[in-house]
C-alpha cells in the first residue's frame, strides 16, 4: 500500500503542484485501482516483441471490461450507478475561419470544479477524459457522480476551455450537452510563429546524446528525448554564445534548442542564458499594441524575462517571475505542466525594420533548470472592436 500511494501521489516528474494537500483534520478518500497486472511468457525462443504485442492487446481487452464489476467496496460504483455526457467541441478564431473550426482530436475532460486550466493541478478528486473524433464530438461514459467542471484543450491552438456551468452527475443519467464553443486568446493577426501549440518540445531539435549514456532503446526511436544527459549537450553545441532563432531563415526541427537550459561552466558552477528570436516588421502600426504568446511546455525553478531590442535593460519589459517545479529535464520527459503568458508590447518598444526579442533565463543554480517553450507566436495590434481579453498577461 505505501508503494502504490507514492506511485500515484508523487511529485517525481511533476513536483509539488501535484502532491494533494490537506487542512488540519480534512476528511478524504479515494479509490485507486483495481490494478490489474498482466503476466505472459512463450516457448523458449519466442521473439520478445510477440509478448509485448500480446500484452497490449490484454490491456485494450482491459480498458473495455472496466469499470470492473467484481470490487464489492461502496467506494466503487458499478457501471449502472455512473452517468455519461456528450456533446460537440467547436472553435471560433475569426482570424482563421468566418465559421466555426472543428476541435478535432481534443482533449475533453470532467474534474472538479475549478478556474480554467486548473484541472492540471487538481489531484484530490477524480477525472474522467476522452479525445474528441475528427468533427469534434465526444462522449465520456462511467462517470461518478458528483460536481463538475468541462474542461479541455486542442491541439493546434493555445489557451484552456472551461464550460461555466457546474454539471452534475447522478446514477445512471445521460448528458448531452450540445455544441459548444471556444474562443482561444487571440487579438490580431499572426505575425510569424515558432512551433506547434501542442504541450510538447518534440517538434524541437533534440540533440544525440553523449556516447558515453546511449540508451540503445532509443536509437532511431520518435522519443530521441529519453536518452539521458542531453540538457549537457547545450553547452556542446553553445559553448560561448547562446542559441540566435531568425524568423524566415531558421528552422524550429533543427534551429530551436528542445529545452532552455542553463550552461555548465565548471564541474560545480552554471551560467544564466538568453536566446534572441530576431524578425522584420515593414512598419509599426504606432496606435496598436502587438501581442506575444508565450505557451510553455514545462518549467523548472526559472524565470522567464523578455526584453524588445535592449538586451540591457535593467528592468524586462515582461517577467514571470520564478514558476514551474517540473522534472521533465532531469526525468528526460518533453512536457509537464502547461503555461500560457500573453505579453502587450507598446508599438514604440518596436521599429520598422529589423528587431529582436531576447529571452532570458536568469536563474541558474543547478543543471535541471530551464524552460520547454510549446509555442511562441507574434500577433499584429490588436483590433479595436474586438471584445477578446485585453489583459498584460494570463497564467494558469
Amino acid at each position: 500500500m505505501p508503494c502504490d500511494l507514492q506511485v500515484f501521489l508523487n511529485g517525481h516528474y511533476s513536483g509539488e503542484d501535484l502532491v494533494p494537500k490537506f487542512t488540519n483534520a480534512e476528511p478524504w478518500k479515494k479509490v485507486f485501482g483495481p490494478v490489474f497486472i498482466y503476466v505472459n511468457s512463450g516457448p523458449a525462443g519466442t521473439d520478445s516483441l510477440s509478448l509485448w504485442e500480446d500484452a497490449k492487446s490484454q490491456t485494450a481487452n482491459e480498458v473495455q471490461r472496466w469499470p470492473y464489476n467484481f470490487p464489492v467496496s461502496e467506494d466503487f460504483p458499478n457501471s449502472d450507478q455512473r452517468g455519461s455526457i456528450s456533446g460537440r467541441l467547436l472553435i471560433m478564431d475569426r482570424f482563421l475561419s468566418e465559421d466555426y473550426i472543428s476541435a478535432e482530436s481534443a482533449y475533453v475532460g470532467l474534474a472538479l470544479p475549478g478556474a480554467v486550466g486548473s484541472w492540471q493541478r487538481e489531484c484530490k478528486g477524480y477525472q474522467f477524459w476522452t479525445r474528441a473524433d475528427s468533427d469534434g464530438f465526444f462522449s465520456i461514459n462511467n462517470i461518478r457522480t458528483g460536481d463538475y467542471n468541462l474542461y479541455a484543450w486542442v491541439p493546434g491552438f493555445i489557451g484552456d476551455y472551461r464550460n461555466d456551468e457546474i454539471i452534475t452527475i447522478t446514477e445512471g443519467c445521460v448528458i448531452a450537452l450540445g455544441d459548444l464553443v471556444y474562443e482561444p486568446p487571440r487579438d490580431g493577426p499572426t505575425l510569424w510563429e515558432i512551433g506547434i501549440p501542442d504541450r510538447s518540445a518534440a517538434e524541437f531539435y533534440v540533440p544525440d546524446p553523449n556516447p558515453m549514456y546511449v540508451n540503445k532503446l532509443y536509437i532511431n526511436h520518435p522519443d530521441k528525448f529519453r536518452q539521458y544527459g542531453l540538457w549537457e549537450r547545450y553547452a556542446d553545441l553553445y559553448p560561448n554564445n547562446d542559441l540566435v532563432y531568425t524568423v524566415g531563415v531558421s528552422d524550429y526541427r533543427r534551429d530551436w534548442f528542445y529545452a532552455q537550459v542553463t550552461r555548465k561552466k565548471d564541474d560545480k558552477s552554471y551560467q544564466a542564458t538568453t536566446w534572441q528570436i530576431k524578425f522584420t516588421l515593414d512598419t509599426v502600426v504606432q496606435s496598436g499594441t502587438y501581442k506575444l504568446r508565450l505557451a510553455i511546455a514545462s518549467a523548472t525553478l526559472s524565470e522567464l524575462q523578455v526584453r524588445f531590442n535592449d538586451p540591457k535593460a535593467y528592468r524586462p519589459h515582461f517577467t514571470t517571475g520564478l514558476f514551474g517545479r517540473d522534472n521533465s529535464i532531469a526525468r528526460h520527459g518533453i512536457h509537464g505542466l502547461y503555461w500560457l503568458f500573453n505579453v502587450n508590447i507598446p508599438s514604440y518598444l518596436l521599429v520598422g525594420g529589423g528587431n529582436t526579442i531576447f529571452l532570458t533565463q536568469p536563474r541558474s543554480w543547478s543543471p535541471f533548470q530551464g524552460i520547454m517553450y510549446d509555442y511562441i507566436r507574434l500577433e499584429g495590434p490588436a483590433d479595436p472592436y474586438s471584445n477578446k481579453e485585453k489583459s498584460s498577461h494570463i497564467l494558469y
